[in-house]
């Protein structure tokens, strides 16, 4: 595909000579064009532009769009239909058009008559009527006045009925060549729509109307675009060419005009014709800077200053291919302050001479609830550079006394920022990178630190004469656990350009707060200031006691404090308790248990690959049996859920000097669950009908077995193990093994779970899942126990 350039010469599509490559203004990438754009308003649709990109609407090197073009985008709508506009009174009928005719008076009647080869109509009661070759005013009159002479007493109203079709030619540069049928009022620009339109590649500004070989019109379609005069779109007759040249010169514009767009050329234009071509130029154009990139007679890019404001600027001459480019205003306010952050109406203000803070700030009511009124930052430029410094201000301060010296003065383009109290400082960051942006060896980061227990910890910009105390007013004042006597201050000193130094300082936290000048040290680049805590601080913890106490709830504890202490406050166990039962769980241990717990469901998850690709090596059969049995056992380890449970003797820790080291030390999120009295066992794993059994004394596990239907043919009988109420695991010993012929029930007690697992060792399994299987059930009988209440 070829592309049109100006000078009538193809080249291909894309590789066009506008301006210079990387420019903003003169690129045709749409993200370029849209991204770096001096003017928002013409930061356009990317789909639009796009669109136009493909269908040749738009320069692909400038991304400026061919002016005029876009009005053959769409059907033809810009022009009503002919058949609904009235009819010229200087139309000249011919064979084909069709003549109303209402008669009324003494012989009313109604006829609708064509006009025929012969150029007459067929009138009833008259007969034939030459009309053709009339305009329609002579032609009506003309029938009047028969119907007046030729029958007396009756009068006729007439009107042009259905017009006849002609038959015109739309060649050249278009985007539909051929022989189009068309109404006999059509014009020129009828025509062109009905055809699809001018491409691209040809010329708005002489299209040619040709009748018998002669040129009998030339219509500049500029004249209709922007001034809305069609006199020069004259009525088509049949027969007639509408001839498109190729486009002549073409020259661009962009940046601040009402309309930038490529537009073409007819005679000498000057940069201030070409910006009346654009609609003129915006309000925020910078006229001075006006610049025309150009490519010389050398083929070389250049670039031509252009003062705007000048008539010789405005003066200058146009050649083909030029872009001139009307720069916007520095996007710069001098006369605003910014007012942002926790306030109810952000935004700039005008800058008045001799402001201060409370002119910006009236109130505490322009501000959203809960501001930080101690601490307000002020972003400031200064000097010839521009250099970014920091100040703050206790506005609380400033609101009530006005004329004190922390209501300070606002100069031009200050940027304010209010807090809020929760501790937040939204937008520090951008103003931290600015200061480190700006750091020399000399001067260091303009950035000092806080840390500990203060409400607001965190990096802050050093301000030009910042103290400890100011600091402390940034980082939000102390929290309630804060070590109010003194704090710990870290300073870092290069040591004649040679080694960093570290030095540790007590400052005197309390002096400081006071107000004390001499303990409230001037602060330097790097320095951090740590407010330790308090001694033995710690926040307000708490433990459940569930079930059956004689006051179950939530109790405070204090540090060290013990379970049987905490048993005691709650006024001890009910009769219906069933201590040899209690679940005591713990947050700390919980969160143990999930991280062994993902630790084992990626060795699994390795073990079950490797498996997998040593398939071909094992027995089919076997490999197979174990990546199964791994894979159920994946599932059940990602379904299992921690607990976090202590395993415990209650009734031998109930029985316990309160002062041995048997008793528990409590923390804080601890909870113990007492059930009431128990009377069932429970049979897990391999067997028949896994159940909970009525517990009947004298019973041994074989006879609970045997009561869950017995084991399975996966059942390991010789690792049957039992897990106590109170969460202890009963291991498979040779004597838990003869507890299946005991008949004293082999020690079994209400609540007690019996587990009998899986035999894994005919699929040779790797050592690890023998294990798994056993932490599945653990954890699933922990879980059960929670859940119970």
């Amino acid at each position: 595909m070829e592309a049109q350039n100006s000078d009538g010469s193809s080249s291909p599509a894309g590789e066009t000579d506008w301006g210079y490559p990387g420019d903003p203004w003169l690129t045709g990438d749409p993200d370029l064009y849209m991204g770096q754009s001096e003017d928002p308003r013409q930061t356009t649709d990317r789909a639009r532009i796009e669109r136009d990109l493909q269908m040749n609407r738009r320069d692909r090197e400038t991304g400026l769009a061919f002016f005029g073009y876009e009005i053959f985008a769409n059907a033809p709508s810009t022009f009503a239909p002919v058949t609904d506009i009235p009819v010229p009174t200087d139309y000249v009928v011919a064979p084909g058009d069709s003549i109303s005719i209402q008669l009324y008076g003494k012989e009313p009647g109604r006829y609708n008559l064509t006009i025929n080869r012969d150029g007459a109509i067929n009138f009833p009661q008259l007969g034939p009527i030459v009309i053709a070759g009339l305009p329609f005013d002579e032609a009506r009159e003309l029938l009047r006045t028969r119907v007046a002479e030729q029958m007396i007493g009756t009068e006729a109203s007439i009107t042009l009925g259905q017009l006849r079709s002609i038959r015109v030619f739309v060649l050249g540069e278009v985007n539909q060549a051929g022989s189009f049928t068309v109404s006999s009022l059509s014009t020129v620009t009828n025509a062109l729509l009905v055809s699809g339109g001018v491409s691209t590649r040809g010329s708005l500004r002489s299209v040619q109307l040709k009748r018998g070989g002669n040129l009998v019109a030339t219509l500049d379609l500029y004249d209709l675009l922007l001034r809305g005069d069609n006199s020069a779109d004259v009525r088509l007759q049949p027969g007639d060419v509408i001839f498109i040249p190729p486009v002549g010169q073409r020259v661009g514009i962009s940046g601040q005009v009402l309309r930038p767009a490529i537009y073409e050329l007819k005679g000498e234009t000057t940069a201030g014709d070409l910006a009346m071509l654009a609609g003129g130029y915006t309000p925020s154009a910078y006229l001075e800077g006006a610049r025309i990139a150009r490519v010389d007679a050398y083929r070389e890019r250049i670039q031509v200053d252009v003062d705007l404001r000048q008539t010789s600027g405005q003066g200058t001459r146009l050649m083909a291919r030029d872009v001139l480019i009307v720069p916007s205003v520095l996007n710069r306010v001098d006369n605003v302050v910014g007012l942002t952050g926790h306030v109810l109406r952000p935004g700039p203000r005008q800058y008045q001479p001799g402001m201060r803070l409370t002119d910006l700030i009236g109130s505490a009511e322009d501000l959203k609830p809960m501001p930080d009124l101690a601490y307000v930052l002020i972003r400031r430029e200064t000097g010839a550079d521009r250099r970014v410094i920091s100040l703050s201000a206790d506005l609380g301060a400033a609101l009530r006394e006005p004329g004190g010296q922390e209501n300070l003065k606002i100069e031009p383009r200050d940027q304010v920022r209010v807090f809020a109290i929760d501790g937040q400082r939204p937008g520090l960051d951008l103003l931290l990178d600015e200061l480190r942006q700006q750091a020399t060896a000399e001067t260091g980061e303009p950035v000092v630190r806080i840390s500990g227990r203060v409400r607001a910890a965190g990096e802050y910009p050093l301000e030009p004469g910042m103290h400890l105390s100011d600091l402390l007013r940034a980082g939000g004042a102390l929290d309630e656990a804060a070590y109010a006597a003194d704090a710990e201050l870290t300073r870092y000193e290069v040591i004649n350009g040679e080694y960093r130094q570290v030095g540790i300082t007590n400052v005197n936290l309390s002096a400081v707060r006071r107000g004390d000048a001499n303990a409230d040290l001037e602060l330097k680049p790097y320095d951090f200031l740590n407010v330790r805590e308090v001694t033995d601080w710690r926040e307000q913890e708490t433990v459940s006691l569930l079930g059956e106490v004689k006051f179950p709830g939530e109790y405070p504890i204090r540090k060290g404090e013990t379970l049987l202490s905490v048993l005691e406050r709650a006024g001890g166990l009910t009769r219906e308790a069933y201590s040899g039962g209690a679940v005591f769980t713990r947050e700390r241990l919980r969160l143990q248990e999930q991280a062994q717990l993902d630790q084992l469901i990626e060795r699994m998850e390795s073990d079950v690959a490797t498996l997998q690709l040593q398939k071909s090596a094992l027995d089919p059969e076997q490999a197979s049996n174990a990546i199964l049995a791994g894979t159920a056992m994946l599932q059940q380890l990602r379904s299992a859920e921690p607990v976090g449970r202590l395993a415990m003797d209650l009734d031998r820790l109930l029985t316990a000097d309160p002062s041995s080291e048997e008793d528990l030390v409590l923390e804080g999120g601890d909870n113990l669950l007492i059930p009431s009295i128990m009377q069932s066992v429970t049979v897990l794993g391999e067997v028949q009908s896994p159940a909970s059994l009525l517990f009947e004394r004298g019973l041994s596990i074989k006879d609970y077995l045997e009561r869950s239907g017995g084991p399975t043919l996966r059942a390991d009988k010789s690792r049957v193990y039992v897990v106590r109420a109170n969460g202890q695991v009963m291991p498979p010993t040779s004597r838990l093994t003869s507890w299946f012929s005991r008949q004293d029930g082999g020690g079994l007690r209400p609540g007690d779970t019996i587990v009998v697992p899986a035999n894994l060792d005919p699929i040779r399994p790797i050592p690890l899942w023998t294990s798994v299987s056993t932490i599945i059930y653990n954890l699933a009988v922990g879980a059960a126990a929670v859940n119970s209440f």
